[in-house]
């Protein structure tokens, strides 16, 4: 649990024990009720010392907290806390300047989510949200995530994660790029998928016999909810199906291959700080080249991530991949007039 969210745990456990007329609350006490709610919503929670409850007093009398009004009894050699006005609570009180902040931040951040399936009702609550903290649109951003916010079909997200939650076979209209004409196909939905930008759904396919049948959504024309019996996944296990590969195609036959790269200069430095892949080892054979080894199944994704890198990095094996590159480099090259070369 972050310490931020701590510390308003441990604020809003005082603020209740301050309240009480019916207890005296002796620092040690502050301390156990503290860390009986902190234990309750994260067990690993350790302990609180008295230093972190002085200093959370003390945050909450002053003007960046709620300015409490906090009397201090004597009993004895011992103190017990409790407010001098016991109607008031900290939750009464309007936002102080570190929850505004704390929430400005995590508008921004929800603001990300718009559109995606299971986040529709952010549309609805982030306006409500900017208008309670006073948020104006005129004020810098600072935070932004990748996001395609014109990417085709991404308004099919909502209806593709509820047939997926809820079990729902689906008839596709489907146009993907190779093809002049769309065609449908009946689709027991799987799981969804982001890679690069781009949203992919995985399903079974009865037409194919195969349960990995991928689309890509922003081919996707139509959808329509199939009254048939949904077939459940027996096949596939989603958390490791992506371990072997880069991006989403899987095609049928490919094995994982040891694929050696060369990096060469500053892209070294950063495919070794931003890895390929998980299972990339990387070692610098002399002060310019970086090798990059991985061991991953050959597919399109692959071969698009090396090409992206142009003359930074060349192919060292296997020699299936480097046919491949360097035809795509030559039919690349045949693009242009001799004389532009």
């Amino acid at each position: 649990m972050s310490t931020n969210k701590n510390a308003l745990i441990r604020y809003k456990v005082l603020d209740n024990c301050f309240r009480n007329p019916g207890k005296r609350y002796f620092i040690d006490n502050l301390i156990e009720a503290c860390e009986k709610m902190l234990a309750e919503i994260d067990p690993d929670t350790k302990g609180i010392s008295r230093r972190q409850i002085f200093d959370d007093i003390s945050f909450m009398e002053s003007s960046e907290g709620w300015s409490i009004e906090l009397e201090r009894h004597k009993d004895g050699k011992k103190v017990f806390y409790r407010y001098k006005d016991l109607s008031f609570s900290i939750n009464n009180m309007p936002l102080n300047e570190v929850e505004i902040n704390q929430l400005k931040e995590a508008v921004d951040i929800l603001t990300q989510f718009k559109g995606m399936p299971q986040f529709e009702w952010i549309s609805e609550m982030v306006p409500k949200l900017r208008q309670g903290i006073t948020l104006g649109e005129s004020e810098q951003k600072l935070m932004e995530f990748e996001s395609n916010e014109y990417l085709k079909g991404k308004d099919h997200l909502g209806v593709l994660y509820n047939a997926l939650r809820y079990k729902k076979p689906l008839k596709v209209k489907y146009h993907p790029y190779q093809d002049e004409a769309s065609h449908e196909l009946i689709l027991h939905p799987y799981f969804l998928k982001q890679f690069n930008g781009r949203w992919f759904l995985f399903g079974f396919n009865p037409a194919s016999g195969k349960s990995d049948w991928n689309l890509a959504i922003d081919r996707i024309l139509e959808i329509e909810e199939l009254s048939i019996p949904f077939i459940h996944n027996t096949e596939v296990n989603w958390t490791e199906y992506f371990d072997d590969m880069i991006g989403v195609t899987k095609t049928d036959g490919e094995e994982i291959q040891n694929i050696t790269l060369h990096f060469f200069g500053k892209t070294g430095k950063y495919i070794q700080t931003n890895p390929l892949h998980g299972s990339q080892k990387d070692k610098w054979i002399d002060s310019k080249t970086l090798e990059v080894r991985l061991e991953v199944i050959p597919n399109y994704e692959l071969e698009r991530v090396i090409l992206s890198y142009a003359d930074s990095v060349k192919v060292i094996e296997p020699t299936s991949i480097i046919k491949k590159i360097a035809s795509r480099i030559k039919n690349s090259l045949s693009q242009y007039p001799e004389d532009q070369l």
